[in-house]
């Protein structure tokens, strides 16, 4: 596994020896991902010229790799689509994930919630690890907030 070449990918975090995050890679970059033993891209950006690329599914599917697309609209977040990503990321739970968005922002989020309810991190340490990132927003910290209250089903 080449890690150089994925570390330079924006905001490249290895979360688990089967899971690591980022922010939008290029089409070169994901030769990379797919060289370096991945088998599902999931992405939680959406799909817009300036921070994505053209035909990203296609791109990925032809170097033999799943996508899986979760859109996540950045100034609306919904237990909705945490509740898609739980439930993608615990259905292949033993794949090798490559999860990316624009800039690991919305991904750092869903992934501190995601070791919260699934392995049991304390919310502080999840939460520093978005921090490392960036400094939610306020849709992002009350998004955060509700999730951790009602769950992935609250809305």
């Amino acid at each position: 596994m080449d890690e150089f070449q994925l570390e330079r990918i924006l905001n490249y975090r290895r979360i688990s020896e089967k899971i690591a995050t980022a922010g939008q890679p290029s089409e070169g970059q994901l030769l990379a991902i797919s060289e370096s033993g991945f088998e599902i891209v999931i992405n939680l950006g959406l799909e817009n010229r300036e921070y994505s690329l053209s035909d990203e599914k296609a791109l990925v599917e032809s170097l033999g790799l799943k996508y899986v697309h979760i859109p996540v609209e950045w100034e609306k977040p919904t237990p909705q689509d945490f509740q898609k990503f739980i439930s993608i990321v615990k259905r292949n739970k033993d794949r090798n994930l490559f999860i990316h968005c624009a800039a690991n922002k919305r991904v750092s989020v869903f992934v501190a919630l995601y070791r919260i309810f699934e392995w049991g991190w304390p919310r502080e340490a999840a939460l520093l690890a978005v921090r490392e990132i960036w400094e939610p927003n306020e849709i992002w910290k009350h998004f955060v907030l509700d999730i951790l209250e009602h769950g992935a089903s609250s809305g």
